[in-house]
């Protein structure tokens, strides 16, 4: 008596689009990585201290990152299975979904009319409001990369050649910005277990007693 197998979601993948969610995954953690970037350089070049809610929505950004780095930290293993793929999809969107509801919130404290909102405009908007942009942006990219899984997701990844080389980049550069981030956020917390409201310098220097 034969039976039916179903064929392993690992091998029934297109080879001329296997290779697209491990560059997609490279462009999602560098992109991310990128607006946090941009949040640092408005923060250390135009002086413009990020609050509360500012620095949870790059944390997201962060994590959000970090789950498509996980993708391409295993595709650097030579080997990426379906539970990969979806697990750094997965924490991905948890991630943007729960920055899109911290971005919004941080809109709606400045939805009425008369309000100037907090920090200078970007191209006409303020920051969380682009966040919340990208936020739900990420969302949807998110969802067709996972609808067309099933042709774009190969079960192996050369550990070689641009493929290694462009991994290393991104989980580089993902390290480095944490890194940068982390060091911004103890220089405005200084020795303090919270954030203020509306940051007015960086209360580590006067803390430690380096600036009066």
């Amino acid at each position: 008596m034969s039976t039916l197998t179903a064929p392993r979601p690992d091998t029934d993948r297109s080879p001329a689009l296997g290779k697209v969610q491990y560059w997609f995954a490279c462009f999602f953690a560098v992109g991310w990585t990128g607006v946090v970037c941009g949040g640092l350089g408005v923060q250390f070049l135009d002086w413009d201290y990020p609050c509360p809610l500012c620095m949870v929505q790059r944390m997201f950004m962060l994590l959000a990152a970090l789950g498509a780095a996980y993708i391409v930290r295993r595709g650097m293993t030579g080997t990426i299975t379906g539970r990969d793929y979806m697990t750094g999809w997965g924490l991905a969107l948890v991630a943007v979904m729960c920055g899109g509801f911290a971005s919004w919130r941080q809109t709606m404290l400045h939805i009425l009319p008369g309000d100037k909102g907090y920090g200078a405009p970007v191209l006409g908007l303020h920051m969380y409001v682009w966040a919340w942009i990208l936020f739900m942006a990420s969302v949807v990219a998110i969802g067709i990369v996972m609808s067309f899984a099933h042709s774009t997701a190969a079960a192996s990844v050369p550990t070689s050649g641009v493929y290694g080389t462009a991994g290393r980049i991104v989980l580089g550069f993902l390290a480095l910005v944490i890194a940068v981030n982390l060091v911004a956020v103890f220089l405005l917390e200084g020795f303090h277990w919270f954030l203020p409201d509306d940051p007015d310098r960086y209360r580590f220097f006067y803390d430690a007693g380096i600036l009066d």
